[in-house]
């Protein structure tokens, strides 16, 4: 399946797709230092908020989807050199709406989970709010 939304996204800072269907993606975050918070190597926890949400957007893969809201809980920390995967899975559909369950691991272990909303516009978000 061809990716259709986040095109011109900067993938070494938000994840690279590793599988992609309908309804459904995986995303791979290679965390780098650029990444840390402090001198222990801890990752921000904004790069893998950004990476989850990457993922929603592109479970949904239309190119006017936007994120309405979120509720996530981070389950443990990562460190700088650790890869994430974020699976996203569309789990109800209603209209334009969408509800997207993510889950991000580090290996085996759960180190993120998160429900999306994310609702497609009828045109580009930055025309809709120009007018």
């Amino acid at each position: 399946m061809k990716q259709n939304t986040h095109l011109k996204i900067d993938n070494s800072l938000s994840g690279e797709i590793i599988k992609l269907d309908k309804g459904y993606a995986k995303v791979e975050l290679t965390t780098t230092d650029i990444m840390s918070a402090d001198k222990e190597g801890l990752v921000h926890g904004g790069f893998c908020f950004g990476a989850a949400d990457f993922s929603a957007m592109v479970a949904v893969n239309d190119p006017f989807v936007v994120l309405g809201k979120s509720e996530v809980e981070f389950l443990s920390p990562v460190r700088v050199g650790e890869v994430v995967v974020f699976e996203a899975t569309v789990s109800k559909e209603d209209g334009r709406w969408f509800k997207v369950h993510v889950s991000g691991k580090v290996d085996e272990k759960d180190i993120f989970e998160g429900v999306f909303d994310a609702v497609v516009l009828k045109e580009h978000v930055l025309e809709s709010t120009s007018k």
